[in-house]
């Protein structure tokens, strides 16, 4: 939430034509009051008395793009977006963007640019930033522009256009790129520094300058020549328009640099795919070659990409507020990620008192009011969430007249904002291309914030009715309406005339932006991560509901991406993220230079930890795979606090009950009820979360099935299989751990079946035809089972950084081994670690081939390592920490060695390993 809030007591504030695609009406509203779609309609005029966008005095904006892209819906909601939206009205240009690992600044005379590498510490610890410097500024000679105006974009890049009538610049920047390509007219290309520059090398039209301590590479036309003349460096075209900059790694890499500064890239693109329980997603890159033939170029991974990509990487990196960011040379890269599971509600399990809930479940449908009051668009998505979490609850427990009363509650309240005229409505702005409910809040008019936010709650809901009642959700009938509201916040489509795409995301940094405008130094924000994943789960549900998989599909890319980079960039799952200095294990905000232990409206530490948890839905499931995290973020919080959760206490026993199930219950049951639910929950929908978890166990997102609407629990030594059949015929879904589930048409089907007895699953399926061994002491690797479990001592790091060359390492070893490659197979592993209480150590792992027992490694594997935790217990590490090199390619074994090394990478302390068990073992992709 991008805007400052006031709350009274415990009050939450917060805040194609597509045919093809299949998310309906004509791409341009009609030229009429009221804008008909299906059995409802939206308007084409804002309510009297309300407003569209304006600056922060209140002066109606129009988007500031040139004419070439005048007729194209502006992605709002961008990392870029104060380029298009003027909200502070004496500032033409735009605020400090952040692309990563560059940041930039629009003004008069070009584009400032700078690679902030050290973070600064705010607000009393709570902020870290590594705040837009100018290093130099990229221009043309003479140029003074009075404004700057967007004049192209797509996925993740943008180009900036300057014109001050004699002189034109145009820039193309991106997330991820270390250039910045510019065309110029009517000057000469001028760079100007923010101190007198170092130069450490000069080819002519190739300059190497180091600025503030960062190394730049300036790149004119061949036959040109940079002139430096203090901190003014400037170069002739030589009758040519093009010019680039880019920041090194190293002076080193200019060569490397050099190779690729004439490609041009134009165009950015995501593409994805969800099949059979994983998410791949492929991120391609258009150049174009101003000089020679070179079509390829260089781009920096963020680190919640290259955790999980095998594509090749080079050992260039780059500081940013997202961690390591690390550089690829080539145009495209593929992640490739197990799917966030999604459920319309947690299964039925013995763990419920049937009386009991039913009582709850009556406290919410009888009250004399079910929406609190609720009139405008968030607070009305919030009590739409709220009855939306219980209809399948009271359907679990044969309750049908409650779900029944509970679905057309839902419905009535839809209906009248989905029809132009009443009490609240949706209205179409031409000029914005966007859809906004008024009754509006929290800047979603003004400022064009949250539209994600508000608009996931009635998506959710509409998901939920389209279970029970798919006629209600027909395009002809309420579903048109449902997915204008999905074009508006999460639109697939490129060439929609009247939305952009994927307003609310953004696809390379991996997660949404609340803020319409970004009109903040320190660039875009999100707060409430949750609510963003609460829209990509409602894409999931209403997708299957209604049989529209490129929906649902979407909704799975979105939730998974996100997934991960709320794991990394809001809770530090790794702990690389976040500064030394910054001192905190969870971030309530997400900055484009940073992040916040804060929120909007308050500082009180339970808001702040819990703003990234609701609402906790079915969609929830994916918070259940970084449990570590999870419980640092508790164990801070009532650090904090100065003792458990008072005010938001059952959504923090639900955030728990991921990791911890029986302590949740504990706290659940300590209560006795006696609480007040935080507005979006209910005791109905708490009571049944933590005590079905404390039934069946936390989430295990290492095992995945073949729909999205399943999910895995495990127990003890048990594992529950989950899946909810949205169809209308029976159908099997099948796990990644080879279990099977026959699931009846529109029904939820659970199974504790075989193969389910294993508590630390193995993050990716055991190939079929691959051998597992478990690790023995004395540094063997064995095929046998039936071991003692013992472990061995991981030696200290000894304070040095070891990581990727093994330091005293553990090794264990298998011989005289034959077998034929798998085709596709790659190495997995699960290794139990434990640092103890011990802080900072991280163990990695290499493992190597010797084909033919000649002693010589023809393949080396080494991971990247794995930041334990300081409790106590065993965590697994595995490959899914993704490999940090390889050395040679997989080929047959006749008679060859297959070793494990295990070390310290980092720290000062010992750790152990364990051994003998099938909890630690290497599977090698061989029959």
């Amino acid at each position: 939430m991008p805007s400052p809030r006031t709350r009274p007591a415990t009050v939450l504030l917060l805040a194609s034509a597509l045919a093809v695609v299949g998310l309906g009406p004509a791409a341009t509203p009609a030229a009429a009051a009221t804008v008909p779609v299906g059995a409802g309609s939206y308007s084409d005029t804002r309510p009297a008395g309300t407003s569209g966008p304006t600056t922060n005095t209140g002066t109606p904006v129009t988007p500031k793009v040139t004419a070439a892209a005048r007729n194209r819906p502006v992605p709002t909601n961008d990392w870029w977006s104060s380029l298009a939206f003027q909200r502070y009205g004496d500032n033409p240009y735009s605020t400090p963007m952040y692309g990563h690992p560059l940041t930039y600044q629009a003004t008069a005379g070009g584009l400032d640019v700078g690679y902030p590498t050290s973070p600064v510490i705010t607000g009393d610890g709570r902020q870290y930033e590594f705040a837009h410097k100018r290093d130099l500024t990229i221009g043309l000679t003479g140029l003074n522009s009075p404004d700057t105006k967007a004049d192209h974009w797509s996925d993740w890049t943008v180009t900036p256009y300057w014109s001050d009538g004699t002189r034109t610049l145009r820039t193309t920047i991106g997330h991820g790129s270390p250039f910045v390509y510019a065309k110029g007219s009517g000057g000469n290309a001028q760079i100007t520094t923010a101190g007198a520059p170092t130069v450490f090398a000069d080819q002519g039209n190739v300059l190497g300058i180091t600025v503030a301590g960062h190394h730049y590479a300036l790149f004119a036309p061949t036959g040109s020549d940079w002139n430096v003349s203090g901190s003014t460096v400037t170069a002739g075209l030589g009758g040519k328009d093009y010019f680039s900059v880019a920041v090194l790694p190293s002076t080193g890499a200019l060569a490397t640099f050099k190779k690729y500064a004439y490609s041009f890239v134009t165009d950015s693109k995501v593409t994805w795919n969800y099949s059979g329980g994983t998410v791949r997603a492929t991120y391609t890159l258009t150049t174009e070659a101003k000089e020679g033939s070179e079509r390829g170029t260089l781009q920096a991974l963020y680190r919640h990409q290259w955790l999980h990509t095998t594509d090749a990487l080079t050992s260039y990196t780059y500081v940013s507020p997202r961690g390591t960011m690390k550089v690829r040379e080539s145009t495209s890269f593929t992640t490739t990620q197990k799917a966030a599971a999604v459920l319309p509600a947690l299964p039925k399990s013995g763990g419920v008192d049937t009386a009991r809930l039913r009582g709850y479940l009556n406290d919410v449908v009888n009250a004399s009011d079910p929406f609190s009051g609720a009139v405008d668009t968030y607070w009305t998505g919030k009590a739409l969430g709220r009855l939306a979490q219980l209809v399948p609850v009271a359907d679990q427990i044969g309750e049908t007249g409650i779900r029944d009363r509970m679905l057309n509650l839902m419905k009535g309240r839809l209906q009248d904002w989905f029809t132009a005229g009443g009490a609240g409505e949706f209205s179409y702005d031409q000029a914005w291309k966007t859809l906004t409910g008024y009754p509006a809040s929290y800047g979603s008019d003004t400022e064009l914030n949250d539209h994600h936010f508000h608009y996931g709650y009635y998506v959710y809901a509409a998901a939920i009715i389209a279970q029970y009642d798919p006629s209600w959700a027909a395009d002809s009938a309420w579903g048109g309406m449902v997915k204008t509201l999905v074009r508006d916040t999460a639109n697939p489509s490129r060439t929609d005339s009247a939305f952009p795409f994927l307003r609310g995301f953004d696809v390379y940094a991996g997660h949404g932006w609340a803020s319409g405008h970004q009109g903040f130094a320190a660039g875009n924000n999100q707060e409430s991560s949750s609510e963003s994943t609460n829209l990509s789960a409602a894409l999931v549900l209403w997708g299957s509901a209604t049989g529209d998989t490129s929906l649902r599909d979407l909704g799975a890319f979105l939730l998974t991406t996100e997934s991960e980079s709320i794991a990394q960039y809001w809770f530090d799952a790794d702990e690389q993220v976040f500064p030394s200095s910054f001192g905190h294990d969870t971030a309530g905000m997400v900055w484009g230079s940073g992040a916040a232990y804060s929120t909007w409206w308050t500082a009180n530490p339970e808001e702040i930890h819990g703003i990234n948890v609701l609402p906790v839905t079915g969609g929830s499931l994916h918070l259940g795979g970084e449990k570590a995290a999870i419980r640092r973020n508790i164990a801070e919080m009532e650090r904090e606090n100065g003792g458990p959760a008072v005010e938001w206490r059952d959504l923090l026993w639900e955030f728990e009950s991921f990791a911890d199930p029986a302590s949740a219950k504990a706290k659940w049951d300590a209560s006795n009820g006696n609480y007040t639910p935080e507005e979006g929950e209910s005791k109905a929908h708490t009571y049944h979360w933590i005590n079905t978890l404390a039934a069946v166990g936390a989430p295990d997102a290492t095992v995945t099935g073949d729909i999205p609407t399943s999910a895995v629990f495990t127990k003890g030594t048990t594992r529950t299989y989950v899946a909810h059949n949205h169809g209308s015929s029976a159908r099997t879904v099948t796990f990644s751990d080879g279990k099977t589930l026959s699931v009846p048409a529109r029904s939820t089907a659970t199974s504790t079946g075989s193969g389910s007895t294993d508590p630390d699953p193995d993050p990716d399926p055991e190939p079929p035809t691959g051998n597992t061994f478990q690790l023995r002491a004395g540094g063997v690797l064995t095929t046998a089972t039936g071991g003692t479990a013992g472990s061995d001592t991981i030696p200290s790091a000894n304070g040095a950084n070891h990581d990727g060359t093994p330091y005293q390492p553990l090794v264990y070893e298998v011989r005289g081994v034959n077998g034929t490659l798998t085709s596709g197979g790659q190495t997995s592993f699960r290794l139990q670690v434990d640092a103890g209480t011990a802080v900072g150590l991280g163990q990695q792992a290499r493992v190597s081939y010797d084909f033919t027992g000649d002693g010589t490694f023809d393949r080396r594997e080494t991971y990247h390592y794995f930041a334990t935790d300081p409790v106590t217990g065993w965590e697994e590490y595995t490959q899914a920490r993704g490999l940090k090199s390889a050395t040679g390619s997989l080929s047959n074994l006749r008679g060859g060695t297959v070793r494990l090394e295990v070390w310290s990478a980092i720290g000062n302390g010992a750790s152990k390993l364990q051994t003998g068990t099938d909890k630690s073992v290497v599977v090698i992709p061989y029959s």
